[in-house]
């Protein structure tokens, strides 16, 4: 972090080695005792130090006649000063408490410090707005190591997903302001429900692994935290108006206050997105409010903070089908005639598809959903070693997707009719969730001397009714218009705490430890939407602890640490279980090793992670009827590799950034499981049997064994009133497997994608702040997919002399990525 806050700097003048020189110091407080932890930093180099517990520092400037030195503590302002080589040793910095940055104090409870030996890495506003021109948050963090990105309309706006470390978002633990974000049945999040949130966005932490415990569910993959909350100094008014390929369409407004009488302050944004999506239909119009009151006082914070997002998608979560993009005739054949069943109409359209086929068509296929957040926080600091934060939240969702479905059995919507001779019709029908999700979250802080210890927990409480209703049918009988045909009702109660903390054993030597305790309870009741019974009625103990140190001296650092974490099923596993079957609760054992090198114009970090699995809840690579993952237990599997990190200034203008990981994501033995239908030669159902295969040392599924990311920037003008830059964004995604069996023909192909970025800013006495921006994807036309699903079944035909032919269907369909598009964005600041 580096805002621009009022500090104390006393200087002590002294004589410095030509070329490169050495800056150090001593943090302390206003009553002159000393800061540890504070870290200093150089402004435009990647070199940071750290106060030691008598707040001490050094940090090495490799050139220039001066340096931009800041200096951030939690809870003070930071300060800014310009150091000379002629006036660089023995500096006093002495600090002030600023209820201005108080807000920081609520994420410092789930985010890591730079002493923490876990892997993570961060983002900032303007890494943020860099990137930012509409697409869903998981786009403006597709740079990032280990992350994979997904979207079903093929462009970045409407059904996203983020992958980290071969992990789908149901195992990745997101907070904004600490507060629990992933759904609590599901334990996914859907960032289609949050348009625009980047624009809201402070900062972003993404952990890697299980990281350091937080509220919420537990991390398997890795953690996104999110902070909204920290205000604006100065007031300001800003519009961005945008637009580019597929008819996408943006607007925003912004506001701040500013502060105040120096402690109040409100900001703001109104945001607009509309897209027809790159597949057929699959258009977005999205809508979203943030708001944002604050009350800043000498040691206590207030803050009400208001999240409003409404989508509507036209659904593309069907996929485009191998055989469309591979051109099979004869297997689009074999599908719309004995896979399907299409009619006439639908069968020619299949057969004359292309790579942006969408198999619905019926006007209104729509996912309509609105969620509202409301989030309240406190912050208390009650001497510079003591600080407590404590949050309460409400969330409330309601939405429905709408389906026309043809030939559908009435019996399956419970509707008779006097006409013996009909048992089927045409429906349209909504399924609904309606839900809520409230609670409390709270830390209490302490950070003294070589001790920094953070004692939290939260209390969250879910209530969620699930129900279809029958809008219409060709042949309605006795039901009334939304008569409902199905309906459950789910509870499920989360209590944790934690106590986590690092203990500086001397300048360079740290370790850490931290305990989490999990207690769940889920219920649930009532019909599915096929008609089932589901019931459940259980409860979860969870105790999670990590242990790690880390040595740091001069520019080197190493660093390592052990974690286990537990995770529950979630609602689909419990419901989508093969009959006979319920799901087990999930066991990680995280090993990070790590080493970092720090120079003022070149950082590197590698880190070793190997993440031992019982019981993992793997993809399937199948998706239910609403393409949802279906996922199942396997015993004993892993996912081991190496992340590297590098970031070098080539020039003043020239930055580059580059990370890879390579990995191997292993299941030691795995059941694949088929269904087998069985009919008599009239083809009258005979019923249906399991049919299984063990397999060994199989791949998981949707976990590349490479991931790489290269930034290239280059500044062709910094001056103070205009700014002109340009970015290549590389990509590099390896081969995934979309089932667990390592079959090479249920693949998707790895893919190299080139995005491009040039932003112009300027300044003048008639506003703020005027920029143009433009974004190019994909500027090769790479075609690729980012995701995809399979699945498989047998049927068998029974003889009566008991011979049997056996038919096994194998279809695999994927999600296509839009060829070269632009988005295009015009920012005025008032």
């Amino acid at each position: 972090m580096k805002n621009l806050f009022l500090s104390t700097v006393l200087a002590f003048v002294s004589t410095c080695v030509w070329g490169q020189f050495t800056i150090t110091g001593t943090v302390m407080d206003e009553e002159s005792a000393p800061l540890t932890g504070a870290v200093i930093s150089l402004n435009d180099a990647y070199t940071y130090a750290i106060s030691n517990r008598e707040g001490k520092f050094s940090i090495e400037v490799n050139s220039g006649e001066s340096a931009t030195l800041n200096v951030d503590f939690l809870g003070y302002k930071t300060s800014e000063r310009l150091i000379a080589k002629s006036a660089c040793s023995d500096l006093e910095f002495l600090l002030l408490q600023d209820a201005f940055s108080i807000s920081e104090v609520q994420v410092a409870s789930v985010q890591l410090n730079k002493k923490t030996p876990m892997a993570f890495t961060e983002m900032n506003e303007d890494d943020l707005e860099r990137l930012n021109f509409g697409q869903d948050l998981p786009y403006l963090l597709r740079m990032q190591p280990s992350v994979v990105t997904t979207s079903d309309a093929g462009a970045g706006i409407g059904y996203t997903g983020l992958r980290i470390r071969g992990s789908d978002a149901t195992r990745i633990n997101v907070t904004i302001n600490g507060i629990p974000l992933n759904d609590s049945e599901g334990q996914g999040v859907y960032w289609v429900n949050l348009p625009d949130f980047g624009s809201s966005v402070n900062s972003v932490q993404i952990q890697r692994g299980v990281g350091t415990s937080s509220n919420g569910a537990a991390a398997f993959g890795g953690t996104v935290n999110l902070q909204t909350t920290r205000p604006d100094k100065s007031s300001y008014f800003k519009t961005s108006l945008g637009g580019g390929s597929y008819n996408t369409l943006r607007s925003n407004l912004e506001f701040s206050t500013g502060m105040i009488d120096n402690k109040w302050n409100f900001n703001g944004r109104l945001s607009k997105i509309t897209s027809d999506g790159y597949i057929d239909r699959a258009s977005a119009d999205l809508s979203s409010l943030y708001l944002n009151a604050g009350l800043y006082l000498a040691n206590t914070t207030i803050q009400a903070v208001a999240i409003k997002g409404q989508e509507k998608t036209y659904q593309s979560w069907y996929g485009t089908p191998e055989a469309v993009l591979e051109n099979d005739q004869a297997g689009l054949e074999n599908l719309a005639d004995n896979v399907l069943g299409l009619d006439a109409e639908d069968r020619e359209r299949l057969l004359n598809a292309d790579r942006t086929f969408n198999i619905y068509e019926y006007d209104n296929q729509v996912d309509d959903y609105k969620q509202d957040h409301y989030q309240l926080h406190l912050t208390q600091i009650f001497s510079s070693a003591l600080s407590l934060n404590v949050s309460g939240h409400y969330t409330h969702g309601a939405g429905f997707f709408e389906e026309y479905k043809k030939g559908e059995d009435l019996t399956d919507y419970g509707i008779t009719v006097e006409d013996d001779q009909v048992s089927s019709s045409d429906i349209i029908r909504r399924r609904w969730l309606d839900n809520d999700f409230y609670g409390a979250v709270w830390a209490l802080n302490y950070r003294k001397n070589r001790v920094n210890a953070v004692f939290g927990g939260a209390v969250n409480q879910y209530k969620g009714d699930h129900f279809g209703e029958v809008l219409w049918a060709q042949y309605a009988g006795d039901s009334d218009i939304r008569e409902r045909y199905y309906e459950s009702d789910a509870t499920k109660n989360d209590y944790s705490s934690y106590l986590k903390a690092n203990y500086d054993v001397n300048d360079n030597f740290n370790v850490f430890a931290d305990v989490q305790g999990r207690f769940i309870t889920y219920e649930l009741e009532g019909t599915d939407n096929d008609l089932r019974n589901i019931q459940a009625d259980t409860s979860w103990t969870f105790i999670n602890p990590k242990i790690g140190a880390s040595y740091a001296k001069g520019k080197n650092r190493f660093y390592g640490s052990f974690s286990v974490a537990n995770r529950e099923p979630t609602r689909g596993d419990i419901i989508d279980a093969v009959p006979g079957t319920s799901p087990k609760h999930e066991t990680l054992n995280d090993l990070e090793i790590g080493y970092s090198y720090t120079a003022s114009k070149f950082a590197f970090n590698a880190n070793i992670y190997n993440m031992m699995y019982t019981n993992q809840l793997v993809l399937t690579g199948e998706v239910n009827d609403v393409g949802s993952a279906i996922r199942t237990n396997v015993d004993e599997s892993y996912r081991r590799g190496i992340e590297l990190i590098a970031g070098v200034n080539i020039t003043k203008q020239l930055n580059w950034q580059v990370n890879a990981t390579f990995s191997e994501n292993k299941i030691n033995k795995y059941t694949e499981t088929i269904v087998s239908y069985q009919y008599d030669e009239a083809f009258d159902y005979l019923g249906q049997e399991l049919l299984t295969t063990e397999l060994t040392d199989t791949d998981i599924s949707f976990s590349p064994n490479v991931i790489t990311a290269s930034d290239l920037s280059y500044t062709l003008l910094n001056k103070k009133d205009s700014k002109l830059s340009i970015g290549l964004l590389t990509k590099y995604v390896g081969e995934q497997f979309l089932d667990n069996t390592s079959n090479a023909d249920k693949t998707i192909d790895a893919y190299l994608v080139n995005d491009a970025v040039v932003r112009y800013a300027v300044k003048n006495t008639f506003v703020k702040e005027f920029g143009i921006s433009l974004m190019l994807n994909n500027i090769f036309s790479e075609e690729y997919s980012s995701n995809g699903y399979t699945y498989s079944y047998n049927t068998e035909i029974i003889s009566p002399d008991n011979s049997r032919v056996n038919i096994l269907e194998e279809q695999d369909a994927f999600y296509p990525q839009a060829p070269l598009n632009f988005l295009v964005q015009m920012d005025i600041k008032f």
